[in-house]
Parts: C-alpha cells; structure tokens; sequence
C-alpha cells in the first residue's frame, strides 16, 4: 500500500499561486487552499465561516451514478461534523491540477479519501459517504475484490474526478460541483491500521498550512481599512 503525504497534497495550488499576480485570482486560490486545509483537519466550522461560505451554500455530488445534492450550512455541517469525527474528511490529492477564473477554481485530481466501515454498512441517508457513494456499490466493489466491509476498518476510495468551485463577488464559496466522469475506474483498498490518518493527526501536520485570510476590500479592492 503506497503511502500518502497529506502535507504535499495541495502543493500544485502553491505553485499556482506563486506564478499569480492578479489580486482576485490570488485571494480565491488562497480561500480554495484554506476550505481544503480545515475540511481535512475536522474544523468545519471555520469552513462555514461567513467570509469564507454564503449563507446558502450547495453541493452536488456526482459519483457511481448516485446523485446527491446537500444544501444550506446547516446541512454541510452535518456532513463535515460525521466525516471528522469517523476520520472520513482525510483525502489525498495526486496528480492534481488546478486552474482559476474570476469567479471559480476547476480541479482535476486522483483523490483517494478515507472510507468508515461502519459507514458503509450503516449509513441510510445520502450524503453521509464520501462524494455521496452509494453504500451498496461500495459493498460490490469489496464482495468483487474478496473483501467484505468490516465496521472497525478504515478503507481507501480511490478515482479521477473534476470539481467546480464557483465564488460569489467577495470570494465566497457559492457551490461544490463533484463529478467522477468515469465511476467504473473507482477503487476500493482496506487499509492496515498503521496506514489510517485520523482527523486529529491530520489536523496536528496541516496546522502550519493554514493561514488567516487577508482582507478582501484592501487585497482585492485596494481599500484601506478604516
């Protein structure tokens, strides 16, 4: 099993930014890195900050061919709060690359994003899974591979997807668009208990990456605070 570094993930953003003069550019690439920063160290509620979110924000999540659309903070709390806490916000990034518009970041990336056993085999409702998996495709995916999902085991899901991250004008997250364009590609790996990175051993090695946000009036407007 090859191991993953979830310091390195986002290092092409970093790259992008270095090379980025234009001030709105640089703020949303600075934001993107900073929503990913605190999702995968638990600290949802610093995503659902009100300069980093607007009020109603929308996910729409596309993978397996199972569609699932989670709106409203209160919603995406939920979500964020059940993956801390089972260590399901732990994702890796290879291979990604990145690119920003004045009004959204596209990503494309092989992510591979830590799976609960016991989430696979008892979550009812949409959404609670990674990406909005369906809990009876990842169940085929492990009955082919020999395995069967067991509810003290962490899992690796692994597939190429896209995203679109679109902003409103003071650089706030509007939307998350999910699509893995090929679900037939996905993999699914049980990982040694060595291997598992829980939320709050993510959160210890990213805490150094993560960086208040400037002021958008005087980063992007040229405004001086008063």
């Amino acid at each position: 099993m090859p191991k993953y570094d979830i310091t390195k993930s986002l290092e092409p953003i970093d790259q992008l930014l270095a090379v980025t003069t234009n001030p709105r550019h640089r703020y949303l690439l600075l934001a993107y890195a900073r929503h990913l920063y605190l999702e995968m160290s638990g600290r949802y509620d610093d995503v659902l900050g009100d300069d980093m979110m607007v009020d109603n924000p929308v996910y729409n999540l596309h993978a397996l061919g199972f569609n699932t659309t989670i709106s409203g903070k209160d919603n995406v709390r939920n979500l964020y709060k059940f993956w801390a806490e089972t260590n399901q916000s732990v994702f890796y990034g290879e291979n990604l690359q990145v690119a920003v518009a004045d009004n959204f970041i596209a990503l494309t990336v092989l992510a591979h994003q830590q799976v609960w056993g016991g989430s696979i085999l008892s979550s009812k409702a949409l959404g609670l899974l990674p990406k909005g998996l369906s809990s009876e495709v990842l169940l085929e995916m492990l009955k082919l591979k020999g395995m069967k999902a067991e509810p003290d085991c962490m899992y690796l899901y692994t597939n190429f997807e896209e995203t679109i991250w679109p902003y409103d004008d003071r650089g706030r997250l509007v939307r998350e668009d999910v699509l893995e364009p090929n679900p037939a590609a996905a993999q699914i790996t049980k990982l040694d208990p060595q291997d598992v990175l829980t939320t709050a051993q993510a959160a210890a090695l990213l805490a150094p990456f993560i960086k208040p946000l400037p002021n958008f009036d005087e980063y992007v407007l040229g405004k001086s605070a008063s």
